[in-house]
């Protein structure tokens, strides 16, 4: 069995496997708050096309929450400049002064109103083109306080969409494992690293959060047995099951695009291959056979083929293979260490690990062309997973000597760092669109 892939997945699982045999405790705790504080976002850089708005501050119940995270949301995307909307006054059904905006220098104006009826809030907003004089979109939202944050990403993502034409991802959930001196905790989060709640809490090893397609469950490796094992658990009840417990290694879950079957890796034959399984643990079937290592599969968007990472040439690189069986075609070609793939949504794109000069770093890769972009520059850069648009890439990092969840844009323009003040950020994975 040959150890090439030093740094990668496989041999962590490996060193983690080994050392499984110690006690542990496990708890599971749906929708608990996150016991560290949470996540402090910092931005650099900008998109090449900045567009300017005004987000007025929202009439009714004097709530100030709503127009401040539209505001952050559309601030972090890099994407739009926010123009002052100090002393405006607006309500609803107000009418817009398009030239006096236009020279306030914002192109766009949104504003609303936020009234409450007992414990139900309602949202309210518009949203004006004010070069064209004319209204974009107008849209009222229902909910408890509770959700008026959510409310808030909603509206943030119809902003983004109808001024950029590209689906917005403020609204959607981000993964990760978050390692503590009590264990092991999996976390979901709000895509701005807000709202923090625990899954799982092990003192075990827990690796590998994949989420489903429609995003109401988790895949994940738990070592709290003993050894690797994967499970599938259900977000809104906590409910899972074990959906493999081979001999060896269960490792690298992945979703496929209709939810219906994950790719896995296996060691039961000695060495880590693929392999598909139902999402219930039935038909598993051996995707090819190869005399070295095969790891950290992923479905293409189409659900026809699988790309993954294997040392079969000597050194780690990132192959193709068809979902049914078949021969592989190599991808990357570019350094001697490339780990981690994960395609763009649209299927144009790879995105992965690769080691230049001692650094990890995220990389792309132009799948018709081959043409590679080093997006960040290291020193120790792990995990990449694309936004549900395709227009950003989560990752995990090392800066400043701290572990950070971390974002950039597809073109590397703009980058986010989502720093906790406690424990260790691995694996982040990014959630689907949801509605």
């Amino acid at each position: 069995m040959t150890l090439s892939i030093a740094s990668g997945f496989a041999t962590r699982l490996w060193r983690r496997a080994a050392v499984a045999g110690l006690s542990f405790l496990f708890v599971a705790a749906v929708g608990t708050p996150a016991a560290q504080a949470q996540l402090r976002v910092d931005i650099s850089g900008v998109g090449a096309t900045q567009y300017p708005i005004a987000i007025a501050d929202f009439s009714g119940s004097g709530n100030t929450q709503v127009p401040e995270i539209i505001r952050a949301d559309l601030t972090r995307s890099g994407q739009f400049r926010l123009i002052s909307a100090a002393g405006a006054t607006l309500d609803l059904e107000s009418t817009v002064s398009h030239d006096e905006w236009q020279a306030r220098g914002a192109d766009y104006l949104a504003f609303g109103s936020v009234t409450q009826d007992g414990g139900q809030y309602t949202v309210s907003y518009r949203l004006v083109d004010n070069a064209r004089k004319a209204e974009l979109d107008k849209v009222a939202f229902s909910g408890t306080e509770a959700e008026l944050r959510r409310i808030s990403h909603r509206i943030a993502d119809r902003i983004y969409e109808k001024i950029t034409g590209v689906r917005g991802v403020f609204s959607t959930r981000i993964a990760y494992v978050l390692q503590t001196g009590n264990g092991y905790e999996l976390q979901i989060a709000d895509a701005d690293g807000q709202n923090p709640q625990v899954m799982l809490r092990s003192r075990q090893s827990i690796i590998s959060p994949a989420w489903s397609p429609d995003g109401s469950r988790l895949a994940y490796v738990s070592f709290e047995s003993g050894k690797p094992v994967i499970y599938i658990q259900t977000l809104a009840t906590g409910q899972r099951a074990p959906v493999a417990n081979y001999k060896g290694n269960n490792s690298a879950p992945a979703w496929s695009p209709d939810g219906n079957r994950l790719a896995i890796v296996l060691s039961r034959d000695g060495i880590s291959q693929i392999y598909t399984i139902n999402a219930d643990g039935s038909d598993l079937r051996r995707v090819m056979r190869s005399p070295l290592i095969d790891t950290e599969p992923r479905f293409t968007p189409d659900g026809d083929s699988l790309v993954f990472t294997s040392d079969r040439g000597g050194n780690p690189q990132i192959y193709k293979v068809p979902a049914a069986g078949g021969d592989a075609q190599r991808l990357t070609f570019s350094g001697s260490y490339n780990i981690s793939p994960r395609v763009s949504p649209d299927g144009s794109q790879l995105v992965y690990v690769t080691r230049r000069n001692g650094a990890f770093r995220i990389a792309t890769m132009a799948l018709s062309t081959g043409s590679e972009q080093l997006l960040t520059a290291g020193p120790d850069d792990q995990s990449p997973s694309y936004a549900p648009n395709g227009m950003q890439i989560l990752y995990s990092s090392i800066q400043g000597g701290q572990s950070v969840l971390a974002v950039t844009s597809t073109d590397g323009r703009v980058k986010q760092k989502l720093s906790s003040l406690s424990g260790k950020v691995r694996e982040p994975t990014w959630g689907p669109f949801t509605d």
